[in-house]
């Protein structure tokens, strides 16, 4: 599609007063302005940036993780649970999937119900861009909206392309994460103008740093990667890899312990079920006790792991010298290791942002608003908040046609 690019400030919109403007030119933005324009809607999508869905360029390493197959409403993060079941129920990840085939795209399914596109981020964007295209939607780029007002039935919008007005507005203008790619907190200014109150927000899925100690610990360890299950303080669990870096904890399953962590909050890492530290130990004791107790260990964690434990424990090394406090003290090491974060990397490396838009004040069905008629808030926005792997794309997908439908 030929947007107009952010250079094209002369070029005004063809139709400067829609039946629906569409704020946020990413994954939902596109997404519902195709749904909306499908049904004869004159639609114009406008964003500051000067490329549409940076987000899904560059999700999944570019390779875009465009949803998941194991979507759930209890996959999310919201202060009412149950508002993301109607979106979600009503389009899957199928309904997604059966978009991209009618494009001749393809995809493949990783561990934990991820599907990657085989022909990548840019391909996912096309097709969204086609569609739109090709019903009838205009995208513009390059523009700042200063101010949104509601008059006689019709939102009016002071923009840097000149005044603008429509019945429908959806505002699908992302959260606070990755501020590098144009993440601001327009969504939330403009919802707390027109009423709405807003959850709390803070960084999810990120990495965790540390201080002190642990921060050195840690460092040295850095690019060392091993399977765990996180525990967060709300007994959240998570079986995933996790890796250390020169500020902290990262990969998977830190991220995912991230969006349910607050500030000073332990977290529980279990290398190893405690049943089988204690068993195997015990076991070797008795029948290899001569077998070096690094030895075994370095079978499950990874050689620079493993020394680090034990330069920590202070254990011997030999089995036989190991006492029952001795297995009890590496068992609790190996199977529930508390740390304490000093804090997230923030919004810089977010991936997302937990919080948003309250959902009492919004239809579960259309996610328009319940105090002002005619505007709709989609996406990452909303206080609905995915767990990694997906999910925050099929959210997007989901409550974008919700509106789409409706708008």
């Amino acid at each position: 599609m030929s947007a107009v690019g952010s250079n094209s400030g002369e070029i005004l919109p063809k139709r400067l007063n829609p039946d629906v403007i569409v704020l946020g030119a990413g994954a939902a933005g596109l997404f519902s302005a195709i749904e909306s324009a499908r049904r004869g809607r004159s639609v114009l999508v406008l964003d500051h940036a000067s490329k549409p869905a940076e987000k899904i360029r560059i999700s999944g390493g570019g390779r875009c993780n465009f949803t998941n197959l194991e979507t759930h409403p209890s996959r999310f993060i919201s202060q009412n649970p149950h508002f993301a079941k109607s979106a979600l129920a009503r389009f899957t990840p199928w309904d997604f999937i059966e978009r991209m085939s009618a494009h001749n795209l393809t995809w493949h399914e990783k561990t934990l119900g991820q599907l990657f596109c085989d022909q990548k981020s840019p391909a996912i964007i096309q097709f969204l861009l086609d569609d739109l295209e090709a019903a009838g939607g205009e995208l513009h780029l390059g523009v700042s909206v200063s101010s949104v007002s509601k008059t006689d039935g019709r939102f009016q919008l002071e923009t840097s392309k000149g005044h603008l007005s429509c019945q429908s507005l959806i505002i699908a203008t992302g959260g606070l994460s990755i501020p590098k790619i144009g993440a601001s907190g327009f969504g939330y200014d403009l919802a707390k103008q027109f009423g709405h109150s807003i959850v709390e927000t803070r960084p999810g899925l990120v990495p965790f740093t540390f201080s002190g100690d642990l921060k050195d610990r840690f460092a040295a360890l850095s690019g060392v990667a091993t399977p765990v299950t996180v525990t967060t303080e709300d007994k959240t669990r998570f079986s995933e890899a996790m890796l250390f870096t020169h500020r902290g904890l990262s990969g998977p399953a830190m991220l995912q312990a991230s969006s349910y962590w607050q500030p000073g909050e332990d977290i529980s890492i279990e290398y190893l079920p405690a049943e089988r530290v204690r068993s195997e130990l015990s076991d070797a004791r008795d029948k290899t006790p001569k077998k070096r107790v690094t030895d075994w260990l370095v079978e499950y964690l990874p050689g620079r792991l493993t020394a680090d434990i034990f330069d920590e424990t202070g254990l011997r090394n030999l089995v036989a010298t190991l006492s029952n406090a001795d297995i009890d003290q590496l068992t609790k090491r190996l199977s529930a290791h508390s740390v304490t974060p000093t804090a997230t990397e923030g919004y810089r490396t977010a991936e997302v942002t937990v919080g948003g838009v309250n959902t009492d004040e919004l239809s579960s069905k259309t996610m328009e608003s319940k105090l002002c008629p005619g505007l709709y808030f989609i996406g990452e926005v909303v206080d609905v908040t995915g767990w990694l792997g997906g999910y925050n794309f099929q959210w997007a997908w989901a409550s974008a046609h919700a509106a789409g439908k409706i708008a």
